[in-house]
């Protein structure tokens, strides 16, 4: 298995991840599982809304930004690639991975717990029914590839082609 948990958010340009999803498949045995995480391109507009900041200090252009081109600037955040999930998946496919599926890792229900915690000042309790309730939608959303808009966090599944090795 190779986790790529970063590169693909962390570099800009399109060539860049191509070369690390390449030496991904290179290093992985055949049949080997490759997972690789993006950050979704509406991930930034979410969470200045749902912290009730996206009105201030220019959030609002740089969100836009983001949203047209894909690139952070890194003024709140680091230097940056943001993934539409169809986008993540044919980089990962084209790359050579079989199988490739996607995965939102927080679900629909992620934005409202945080502006929650913002609203209250405190951690949504995990016994409580409004986090109870955000975990069932991230698992029903799992099915409606549409709804992986909804996540900030993208996973990305998919195996080197061949046989699998044995040991």
């Amino acid at each position: 298995m190779v986790l790529l948990l970063g590169p693909l958010y962390h570099l800009t340009e399109r060539a860049d991840r191509e070369r690390v999803l390449a030496e991904a498949l290179r290093v992985v045995r055949s049949g080997g599982l490759v997972v690789a995480a993006g950050i979704q391109r509406y991930a930034a507009l979410f969470d200045h809304a749902a912290h009730g900041r996206l009105h201030l200090d220019g959030r609002e252009e740089r969100s836009g930004r983001v949203l047209a081109t894909g690139r952070n600037e890194g003024r709140e955040f680091t230097f940056a690639y943001f993934h539409r999930a169809e986008e993540l998946a044919e980089e990962v496919r084209d790359a050579g991975v079989t199988g490739t599926r996607l995965y939102g890792v927080e679900g629909p229900g992620d934005a409202l717990l945080k502006a929650a915690e913002t609203a209250t000042g405190r951690q949504v309790p995990r016994e409580s029914d409004l986090f109870t309730s955000a975990l069932a939608a991230a698992r029903i959303a799992e099915e409606h590839p549409e709804l992986l808009v909804a996540s900030s966090h993208l996973l990305a599944f998919g195996r080197r082609p061949g046989q699998a090795a044995r040991s």
